[in-house]
């Protein structure tokens, strides 16, 4: 049997590698810039200390700009190492760390956009350009987890080169991204999508009138039993939907494994950040999920996580595909009520997971609008398949993508 652990815990530590790795490859590719007509506005030097999180460069980038950073300098570090931007070189245990870009260096300089939680960090290394695509404050850091310190600093110039006019991305999503990490309110409107008010900023193309009518409100177990609801739509191609997800930091999940493999996982990396651990499968227009996503912040144990379900349904809206999602939020262990085995405990207020998948999403700018919508039979009250309750307002984000 500890043969069999030690095989499947070798086994999780590559597939984390390889992921890092991934990631890390991906992370060096700039999105596409929306107008190359631009001019250069001034540069900005500062320093950002190792002994706090995150230091407030003041900043403030909008879509369409282009970011330079150059950084130069050494810490001291974690008994007498001495990083400079690109940070400590990880083993395979560190990999597994709780770290704001868990594929970069300890203590490597790491940047996000936007106050909010649910801004993804990203590595800024000794040199980054990169096109900005959503509007916000920027914030340099440490690449270090919770609790960490170190002495000296980092000297960074900032260079924004300043888009000439607003690009057609930006404006046509006026009101519908984060400003300084928050959502911009839109007026209350009525949708006849969904049997009730909604609040709506300017749509791509409007939902089908019976477009809810048509999606289960709740997903299902392999049995039949109602559980987690639906409680966001993505309204875009296969592509637009995996690049906003990897933008906005959530990685593809594992497929559902045998139950010892969960246990083993749970009892080898328990207070270990394990983002792709297995995913249960549930059922929704007669099929398990099409992806299956958690946020690739790294979480401090493998039974707390942010994490999300979709299925491509054969609904359109303005030509593009519909995906419907179900978000919850695990935070522990729980008996499941139809077996006595363990499975994961999720928040019981389902809203605040909608609410962080809409922050997610909009702080990479690839969501071109946003608005939730009340169907005409929500869900308020319930309990997921495995016995645990839950409640919600029974509002259905939905999320049009853009280019």
């Amino acid at each position: 049997m500890m043969k069999r652990i030690l095989s499947i815990v070798w086994a999780v530590g590559s597939a984390l590698i390889l992921s890092a790795y991934a990631r890390a490859q991906v992370s060096t590719q700039d999105p596409p810039q929306a107008n190359p007509s631009s001019t250069s506005g001034p540069s900005r030097e500062l320093d950002v200390p190792g002994n706090q999180p995150w230091t407030d460069t003041g900043v403030d980038l909008e879509p369409g700009q282009r970011l330079t950073l150059m950084a130069s300098g050494k810490l001291s570090y974690m008994d007498g190492n001495s990083p400079g931007p690109e940070g400590l070189g990880r083993s395979w245990m560190d990999l597994l760390r709780s770290l704001p870009v868990n594929s970069a260096g300890r203590g490597a300089l790491v940047g996000r956009i936007g106050k909010a939680d649910a801004a993804q960090p990203f590595l800024v290394g000794a040199k980054l350009e990169t096109a900005v695509r959503a509007a916000g404050r920027l914030y340099l850091g440490i690449n270090g987890p919770a609790g960490d310190s170190a002495e000296g600093s980092f000297h960074v110039t900032i260079a924004v080169s300043r888009a000439a006019t607003a690009p057609a991305s930006a404006k046509a999503t006026a009101g519908s991204n984060l400003a300084n990490g928050q959502p911009v309110a839109a007026p209350a409107s009525s949708n006849p999508a969904s049997g009730g008010p909604a609040s709506v900023t300017t749509p791509f193309a409007p939902l089908p009138p019976d477009l809810l009518r048509q999606i289960p409100r709740r997903v299902a177990d392999k049995d039949g039993n109602a559980g987690d609801m639906v409680n966001f739509l993505v309204i875009g191609s296969e592509e637009q939907l995996k690049a906003a997800f990897q933008a906005a930091g959530w990685v593809q999940v594992d497929k559902d494994t045998a139950n010892a493999v969960v246990q083993a996982l749970v009892a080898s990396l328990s207070k270990q950040a394990y983002l792709t651990m297995p995913m249960s499968q549930l059922y929704l227009f007669g099929r398990s999920q099409d992806y299956g996503f958690a946020h690739a912040e790294p979480v401090t144990v493998v039974t707390t996580r942010h994490h999300l379900r979709l299925w491509k349904s054969t609904l359109t809206a303005g030509g593009q595909p519909v995906w419907v999602g179900a978000a919850t939020h695990d935070m522990g262990l729980e008996r499941d009520q139809r077996n006595g085995k363990l499975t994961h405990h999720i928040d019981p207020n389902v809203d605040d997971e909608r609410d962080f998948v809409n922050g997610s999403l909009n702080a990479t700018g690839y969501v071109g609008q946003h608005t939730t919508v009340l169907p005409a039979d929500p869900i308020k009250d319930a309990k997921t398949a495995t016995g645990g309750g839950f409640h919600s307002n029974g509002e259905v984000l939905v999320l049009w993508l853009n280019d």
